[in-house]
């Protein structure tokens, strides 16, 4: 007899794990909402994890742009979550890291935030139709979620002007110029430059408040190896 009441207490404690293990919406912060949801395997268990695009619900933040119209000017961030048996874990979270979708674009509309997952990393890319794309590119190691590359193309229209990529791992960029003036895309002409790069220790997802900082900084390493390499070609010109 005494077994059963040991009996009636697994069954109890079996059936509140069950309904209490963590669904996606558990992880999301009071104050935000989800906007978008990407599947794929991030830490290479062969179970689909999940990455959420969060937006702050925040009153104060609809604003009237130059057209008028009012405009939702809240900022978004990213969760991270790890299928696990019962439900889901949390990998990283980051509530702020990117600009509203609709901010001031100036000529052009505001660059399209776009989430990839491929071969087991984390691809957080940025749109801007003809004038091209940046995308930063993470793996999970250490517990973290660490930049590991960047990349970016300069566009006009059909034609790449410039391109740049970044190995934080091997600590190398790679510069790509077009130099064919009357290219109409697909026919430009590059030079190449590979230097190394000074850089500590690696990024991780979790700690980068601002990604359209993060973009004006790799930048920056780019136009520092463009007049050099311009310099050049046109010493091999002469």
């Amino acid at each position: 007899m005494r077994l059963f009441p040991k009996l009636i207490f697994f069954l109890m404690f079996t059936a509140l794990a069950w309904t209490s293990q963590t669904k996606p919406g558990d992880f999301i912060p009071k104050g935000y909402r989800e906007v978008e949801r990407y599947k794929g395997d991030l830490n290479g268990d062969g179970r689909d994890d999940l990455v959420l695009i969060i937006k702050r619900i925040d009153k104060r933040n609809i604003v009237t742009d130059f057209a008028g119209q009012k405009v939702d000017r809240n900022r978004r961030g990213i969760i991270i979550l790890f299928k696990s048996r019962n439900g889901y874990r949390l990998a990283a979270r980051n509530t702020d890291c990117f600009s509203s979708e609709n901010e001031e674009g100036g000529i052009y509309f505001p660059p399209e935030l776009w989430i990839e997952i491929k071969k087991g990393k984390l691809y957080i890319e940025y749109l801007h139709g003809r004038y091209g794309y940046w995308q930063y590119v993470f793996r999970y190691h250490h517990s973290h979620f660490e930049l590991i590359g960047y990349d970016a193309s300069i566009n006009h229209g059909p034609v790449v002007e410039k391109f740049i990529s970044i190995n934080f791992l091997t600590k190398k960029k790679l510069i790509r110029i077009n130099t064919n003036k009357n290219a109409q895309g697909g026919d430009e002409r590059f030079i190449e430059r590979w230097s190394c790069i000074k850089w500590g220790q690696l990024i991780t997802l979790s700690e980068i408040k601002d990604f359209d900082k993060l973009d004006w900084k790799f930048q920056k390493l780019f136009y520092e190896d463009l007049v050099e390499s311009v310099g050049k070609k046109k010493e091999l010109d002469r």
